[in-house]
C-alpha cells in the first residue's frame, strides 16, 4: 500500500486476485488485517471490514456511525445502526436492548463506564485507537481480575503524512489511498 515507503518480504505477500483492483487491494492491509486479527485473535472487529466479516459469521451487529453513513453501514450487513450524535448513539444503547459480547472502539474519548454498562458479563472492548489511558485502563482491569476486558489493538502504518492527517480528522469514509 505505499511500496515506495515500505518493503514486504515475498513470504508476507500474496497474489492479487484479478477481480480485485490494485487500489482495492492497497486498501486492505491495515484495516483488513486489524479486523481479521481482532476476529481471530480477540473475537472483535474493526469498522467496515469487521461488519462484513462478522456478517459472514452470522453475528448480530450493532454499529455506530455518522448520519451520512448509516445507509452504507446497513448495506454492509449491520443489523442495527446508531447515529453517534443521538442520545442512544452516545450511550451505545442497542435499539433492541441487547448487551454486547464485543464492542469495537474506533473513536476517541468514550469513557469505560459507557462500555461497561452495555457489555455482557464477559464482554470485551477492542480499542483500535489506544493511547496511554487505554493501556493503563486495560492493566487495571487485568489486576482487578474483571471478566469484562479492555483490549488495546496496535497497528503500525508507515509514512504518508497527508493521508494520515486526513484520516485523523475523523471524517473519511472507507479507506484513504495514496497513488
Amino acid at each position: 500500500a505505499l511500496a515506495e515507503y515500505a518493503v514486504a518480504k515475498e513470504g508476507s505477500t500474496v497474489p492479487r486476485p484479478p477481480e480485485v483492483s490494485a487500489p482495492e487491494a492497497a486498501a486492505l492491509p491495515i484495516a483488513g488485517l486489524a479486523a481479521h486479527q481482532s476476529l481471530t485473535q480477540l473475537a472483535g472487529g474493526v469498522g467496515q471490514y469487521a461488519v462484513q466479516l462478522l456478517k459472514l459469521a452470522n453475528a448480530h451487529i450493532t454499529a455506530t456511525c455518522g448520519a451520512r453513513n448509516m445507509d452504507l453501514v446497513r448495506s454492509l450487513g449491520a443489523d442495527e445502526v446508531l447515529d453517534y450524535k443521538t442520545p442512544d448513539g452516545v450511550a451505545l444503547r442497542s435499539p433492541s436492548g441487547r448487551k454486547y459480547d464485543v464492542i469495537i472502539h474506533c473513536a476517541h474519548n468514550i469513557p469505560w463506564s459507557t462500555f461497561e454498562a452495555n457489555l455482557t458479563s464477559k464482554g470485551k472492548v477492542v480499542n483500535t485507537t489506544p493511547g496511554i489511558c487505554t493501556v493503563m485502563s486495560a492493566a487495571a482491569k487485568t489486576i482487578k481480575c474483571s471478566k469484562k476486558q479492555l483490549i488495546p489493538l496496535f497497528t503500525s502504518p508507515n509514512k504518508a503524512e497527508v493521508a494520515w492527517a486526513k484520516s485523523i480528522d475523523g471524517h473519511a469514509t472507507g479507506k484513504i489511498l495514496v497513488e
